[in-house]
């Protein structure tokens, strides 16, 4: 055997590991994005609830303002609305409300939409300022003129 069929040999083996391990990694990270698949959960306001038809059942996250004057409270369960201005959305949660949970202020609520049309929380995530929403949510406020901070409309 010569020289150069020899370092052939060499640099065709390397280059089938190589190529190997890239399939291996492709694999992996395909098998890695199928499971999380169900741990991803989507931002909506309730417009886009509507707009978009979210099937029932899926996983989201429901942003906006809590109504003011929609907070009926019995022991762990709350029943409150929703709203971006536009939309609003019957809420129903069973559990204890963050300190922070007020009428008025911004929640980000994790759960899905029901067959009646509602949203079952799961979990309510509330903050006192407009920093914790998302961002789209805040311009699509602003957009409409319903954002306001401070008592004043932006």
């Amino acid at each position: 055997m010569t020289l150069q069929k020899k370092r052939l040999g060499r640099k065709q083996r390397r280059l089938a590991v190589i190529a190997g391990l890239g399939a291996v990694l492709v694999i992996a990270g395909g098998f890695f994005a199928w499971a999380l698949r169900g741990q991803i959960t989507f931002f909506y306001s309730p417009s886009e609830i509507h707009e978009k038809a979210v099937a029932v059942g899926t996983p989201i996250r429901l942003g906006g303002l809590v109504k003011e004057g929609t907070w009926k409270r019995d022991g762990e369960t709350s029943d409150f609305v929703v709203t971006d201005g536009q939309t609003e959305m019957a809420t129903h949660y069973v559990g204890l409300l963050p300190d922070l949970f007020r009428e008025g202020q911004g929640v980000v609520i994790e759960g899905s939409v029901t067959p009646a049309g509602t949203f079952a929380a799961t979990n309510v995530l509330a903050k006192h300022d407009e920093n914790y929403m998302p961002r789209e949510l805040v311009d699509e406020l602003k957009k409409r003129g319903e954002w306001q901070r401070d008592g004043a409309p932006l």
